[in-house]
């Protein structure tokens, strides 16, 4: 009778988990439609326009911010975009990996990763500091600092574990740390030409002061294939002194309860820095076809224009202006201050 059973008991499981993985599928392919109409549309017009600075990664954004101006997707499209936004996009930098080799790798050494830690860690004190003489209240101070030093969004989903904002404080910090990250995408490669800077240069320094992944993708890889790779590198160094920031704001918590709760919280672990430097470790061995790594590396350009068309596509404008100034002043003397420390030390040493 045992025997007979089990069957039974298991059968109906597996039966009614496939309908429901379909259904979860199927939300997504509204908004994964919107954004790769976005994409495609930013890579043949890149093909139609014979300017160098208007890369398909730059004109998705562009294409996508003007698209929400016009029809903003409803809310039945808004789990595809998002899922472009956090997981395409995190498989297209994991696949950047195939770009580099641990001899690139070591070429940003021991001073760019001095650049990356005393730039965000320096920038994440001097926010704190100055949100205090503005008189911003703490929780929202914080998730500007651990945005606007770290890895924009995510820093500041990550960070309000353990600072607890409400949800204003999350829309403010999200909202103002976008308005800027964007900005960045269209003044760096400005300053880059007016300055002729040289590819390291650029990528370092784009790396070490731009918010989010997909901007520093986006605004990097404008300057050339070399600026968007060590861009790319130097920005996951910097995604990992994430978890010491999360720790320290946990630490600073008072009080019994509050330190139960920063303990029993798992720390973030970025996943897909991990699979990068897996990437680049494979490259390193050439044990991958040089036929496969090469259609990879194509698709990773259709996957980046898809992620930076979401991020667009999620850019509300209407909502930066809404905003008190304060916070918008906070955030934009904070990136400043990023952009200019990690600029006088990259300079200053010569890296």
């Amino acid at each position: 009778m045992k025997l007979d059973t089990k069957p039974t008991r298991h059968a109906p499981v597996s039966v009614r988990e496939r309908p429901e993985r379909v259904a979860r599928l199927a939300t997504l392919l509204p908004g994964l439609g919107v954004a790769s109409t976005v994409a495609a549309m930013a890579i043949v017009l890149s093909q139609l326009i014979d300017v160098k600075e208007l890369k398909p990664l730059l004109l998705a954004v562009i294409l996508g911010i003007a698209w929400r101006q016009v029809w903003v997707p409803p809310a039945y499209c808004r789990p595809g975009i998002r899922f472009s936004m956090r997981w395409v996009l995190r498989l297209a930098v994991v696949l950047l990996g195939l770009r580099l080799s641990m001899s690139d790798v070591l070429t940003s050494g021991v001073m760019g990763l001095a650049i990356v830690t005393v730039s965000t860690l320096s920038t994440f004190y001097f926010t704190c500091w100055l949100g205090r003489r503005l008189r911003i209240h703490r929780q929202l101070v914080q998730l500007i600092a651990a945005g606007t030093s770290v890895c924009g969004a995510s820093a500041i989903v990550a960070a309000n574990a353990v600072v607890e904002g409400s949800e204003e404080d999350v829309t403010y910090a999200v909202a103002t740390i976008t308005g800027f990250g964007t900005l960045a995408i269209l003044a760096y490669p400005l300053l880059a030409t007016m300055f002729d800077f040289s590819s390291s240069t650029f990528g370092l320094w784009c790396g070490a002061s731009i918010h989010e992944v997909a901007q520093v993708v986006a605004t990097a890889f404008q300057h050339g294939t070399t600026s968007g790779e060590l861009a790319t590198l130097t920005k996951l160094t910097r995604v990992l002194l994430l978890v010491p920031i999360v720790i320290g704001l946990g630490v600073q918590r008072k009080g019994e309860r509050s330190s139960v709760r920063v303990q029993d919280r798992a720390l973030p672990i970025p996943w897909f820095v991990l699979f990068f430097c897996g990437c680049v470790i494979l490259n390193s061995l050439n044990i991958i076809p040089a036929g496969i790594k090469q259609a990879l590396l194509v698709s990773n350009q259709g996957l980046l224009c898809l992620a930076l068309a979401a991020m667009g596509l999620e850019t509300n404008i209407g909502l930066i202006k809404q905003l008190g100034l304060k916070p918008i002043y906070l955030a934009g003397m904070s990136w400043a201050f990023l952009a200019g420390l990690s600029l006088s030390l990259i300079t200053l040493l010569g890296v």
